[in-house]
């Protein structure tokens, strides 16, 4: 079904207590003056915790520009970020270091493996840098989920596409992070292999509670989510809740995606 916007509060659409992560009035800019870009152009959306949602849009809709200030790896031109109730542009870059590395899980269409280690050693590598010890038994769990077991002491160079990534998402997923950030995560992977990986991540929020939020430019994939946001122009235009992909195409042929 449709969900009409409008009908909801102008800011939030859940309490800000149960919200993973808020943007307020997001605008980011790129250029200046007559030449000014806005990628995001006055935007307000919420994650419900222990949600997955979907982001779509025509290209240069704002959707990875919005994922990457929601993640604090890139700052708005104005208006607010909370990761929780963290206001992301009050932080030091040491602060928003701490909260990558502490608080959010990354899953890119480049799998971002280190080349010289194993599997088992780049899905711990967060916790490694950061001087942290892995949970051993929650770590064993997520690489049951996505079925590496028999492939932890290979390198990135013997294991297939869809093998890199879902050490990736294993990585994403080992430091228990509260939400995770998908940009194109099944972008490079053959039709098996991203299934296999939207099925991970639909295991990630229901059985281990986890709040996802993936951009993707693929119907079928977005029909996984829980809830598609659809942008366009840098502003929120549309969401359809439990939706099949469809009517998730349908959607994107009306915006011209």
């Amino acid at each position: 079904m449709t969900v009409d916007a409008s009908t909801f509060p102008p800011y939030l659409h859940v309490p800000p207590s149960r919200a993973a992560a808020r943007a307020i009035d997001a605008v980011k800019l790129y250029g200046a003056g007559d030449t000014a870009v806005h990628a995001l152009d006055g935007l307000t959306v919420e994650f419900e915790r222990g949600t997955f949602t979907a982001i779509m849009g025509p290209s240069g809709s704002g959707k990875s520009t919005l994922l990457h200030c929601l993640a604090g790896l890139d700052t708005l031109t104005s208006g607010n970020i909370f990761l929780g109730d963290e206001d992301l542009g009050a932080l030091s870059e040491k602060e928003l270091t701490r909260v990558r590395r502490d608080r959010v899980g990354f899953v890119f269409q480049a799998f971002n493996l280190i080349p010289t280690l194993t599997a088992a050693e780049n899905v711990t590598l967060p916790m490694s840098l950061a001087g942290t010890k892995p949970d051993a038994e929650w770590v064993d769990r997520v690489i049951d989920a996505v079925n590496l077991r028999d492939r932890l002491s290979h390198r990135p160079n013997e294991l297939s596409g869809g093998q890199q990534q879902r050490t990736a998402a294993a990585r994403a997923l080992a430091s228990r992070p509260e939400i995770i950030f998908a940009d194109e995560p099944t972008g490079n992977l053959d039709s098996k292999s991203g299934l296999e990986i939207l099925e991970f991540m639909r295991r990630a929020v229901k059985e281990f509670g986890r709040t996802i939020v993936m951009v993707t430019h693929d119907a079928g994939a977005a029909s996984h989510a829980d809830r598609v946001v659809f942008l366009a122009d840098g502003k929120i235009v549309d969401e359809m809740l439990d939706v099949s992909a469809t009517e998730i195409f349908d959607r994107m042929k009306r915006l011209g995606g």
